[in-house]
Parts: C-alpha cells; sequence; structure tokens
C-alpha cells in the first residue's frame, strides 16, 4: 500500500469553506500540485479514516508581486474540496 499522506499539505480554513462543511459536508485541503484527484481521495481516507464521495481540484495560479522595482511571483497552488459521506465527519474540523 502506499503512503499518500504526504499529498495533504493541510486544510484551509475561511467562512466560505466553513458555510460549505455545514451546508454540504465539503472540506478543503491544499494539496501537492502533483497529487491527481485518484490520489487525494486515497489519502485523505486513509489519514482520516472517513468515506469519500467526491473530490473537485483547483489549480490555483500565483499572484505577481511587486516591492519598489522588484517583480517576483507567489508560487502556483493547487486546492482540493472534498466531499464527505453523509454522517462522516472530521474531528478536528469540528473545533475550527
Amino acid at each position: 500500500m502506499k503512503a499518500y499522506h504526504h499529498l495533504i499539505k493541510g486544510p484551509i480554513i475561511t467562512e466560505k469553506t466553513h458555510t460549505q462543511r455545514e451546508a454540504a459536508n465539503k472540506l478543503t485541503f491544499r494539496v501537492s500540485l502533483k497529487a491527481n484527484k485518484i490520489e487525494i481521495r486515497k489519502a485523505i481516507e486513509d489519514v482520516f479514516k472517513v468515506k469519500v464521495l467526491g473530490v473537485n481540484t483547483v489549480h490555483v495560479r500565483g499572484k505577481e508581486k511587486r516591492l519598489g522595482k522588484t517583480h517576483g511571483m507567489r508560487p502556483d497552488w493547487k486546492k482540493a474540496i472534498v466531499t464527505l459521506a453523509p454522517g462522516e465527519k472530521i474531528a478536528g474540523f469540528e473545533a475550527l
């Protein structure tokens, strides 16, 4: 069995994700750029011991930033919106 836990970088906690969690049992995570939906599903099920119904991913482009004459870019990143089965919960998200 492959270890998928390194694909999940952390949760994304905002007002919008909080509303999605309460209304539709959807959780949002920051994940590796190279991760695909199948690997993300297996990682969430393996690490948190829950049943995942669906995974949607969004590739977020890094913003261009300036400081005086210097130009730079923030890094690109990927987020995954995970839909859990009815009745499934992750204990760490309930406290937030």
